[in-house]
């Protein structure tokens, strides 16, 4: 096993590198930069230069006026000494912008996903040990309808019954107008408040498609002549399903919770825009469409990073479920 990881780690620096390096190539061929837009801007001032001499200078100080390779390489003698200079949208350390917002979209994304696990993979196995049947047939409505229903149409849904309708909750923002002059617990439970409504957004739009593999893979291993001769032996209906078939269910569903990791630091981008809470998602969205290269690049070497990380986190948690890969 430490020579598996240490051989994943080696491959996962190598995958990095050209990852970076095409991200970097992406974004350096974006339509749309923070240069020209403060080039434009600077140029329209009285008496001030033309708007080509204004992007010139730019690109020269902010090291754009190479070719894409020597500049990603500059990067990457930064990156590597945990330098990502300052961002350009945001006009503070980029370390220090994703400090401040990564955390919410964190709590959101770890809290949707918890309950995601708990509602989905239950009901995925109960829908497929009662297959056909009126609980199947619900549980099926459920999941489709979580699939099927936008991001954009739940919430807005969500706000227009519990916040205008009924007024349990306010339309968006993190915090409340006396949140200043609450005490530490009381500031927790109204941020606390202010993500229910986020929270059940994510964990409804998402839950269907876990719901649905979940039960998908329970009926196969139903199926199996392992499952028929465990209950030929007499075990009890419950320690076939949540002993031998459960066990060989979790194989897919540990790739897809491994391949999670890097959604909890992703952010959601329509959720907290209408929301309206500055998370990761949306300062992220912000960022790339203004041509912000520093942070952008940061939040999506992080992810790729994560990605990897969560793939190596499956692999191993592979030996663990099954052990047939121990043996191999």
């Amino acid at each position: 096993m430490q020579k598996f990881i240490i051989k994943r780690l080696i491959q996962s620096v190598v995958i990095l590198f050209f990852v970076a390096f095409i991200i970097y190539a992406i974004i350096r061929c974006l339509p749309t930069s923070f240069v020209e837009a403060m080039a434009r801007q600077k140029s329209m001032q009285p008496g001030s230069k033309s708007y080509q001499e204004w992007l010139e200078q730019l690109n020269q100080m902010y090291g754009l006026d190479g070719g894409i390779i020597s500049g990603f390489f500059r990067w990457l003698s930064r990156a590597i000494r945990l330098d990502f200079g300052d961002s350009w949208k945001w006009t503070i350390p980029v370390v220090e912008k994703f400090k401040d917002c990564i955390w919410v979209s964190f709590i959101m994304g770890a809290v949707s996903f918890f309950f995601e696990v708990i509602i989905a993979i239950p009901l995925g196995i109960i829908s497929a040990t009662k297959q056909y049947s009126k609980t199947d047939y619900i549980v099926s409505i459920i999941a489709l309808a979580g699939i099927s229903l936008p991001t954009f149409f739940f919430a807005s849904l969500l706000k227009l019954v519990f916040s205008v309708k009924l007024g349990w909750f306010e339309l968006g923002g993190l915090v409340g107008r006396n949140y200043q002059q609450l005490s530490a617990t009381g500031q927790f439970f109204d941020k606390a408040y202010h993500l229910v409504l986020p929270i059940i957004t994510l964990v409804v739009v998402s839950m269907g498609s876990l719901m649905r593999y979940t039960r998908t893979n329970m009926l196969e291993v139903l199926n199996a002549d392992y499952i028929r001769t465990a209950r030929a032996k007499g075990l009890s209906e419950r320690k076939v399903i949540y002993h031998h078939a459960f066990r060989n269910t979790l194989i897919p569903i540990v790739t897809i919770i491994g391949g999670s990791l890097p959604g909890l630091f992703s952010g959601a981008l329509i959720t907290e825009t209408l929301y309206s809470i500055s998370g990761i998602g949306f300062v992220s969205y912000q960022s790339e469409i203004s041509g912000d290269i520093p942070f952008f690049m940061f939040h999506t070497t992080f992810l790729a990073v994560l990605t990897l990380l969560g793939n190596l986190i499956s692999d191993i948690l592979y030996a663990v479920v099954d052990p047939r890969v121990r043996v191999s």
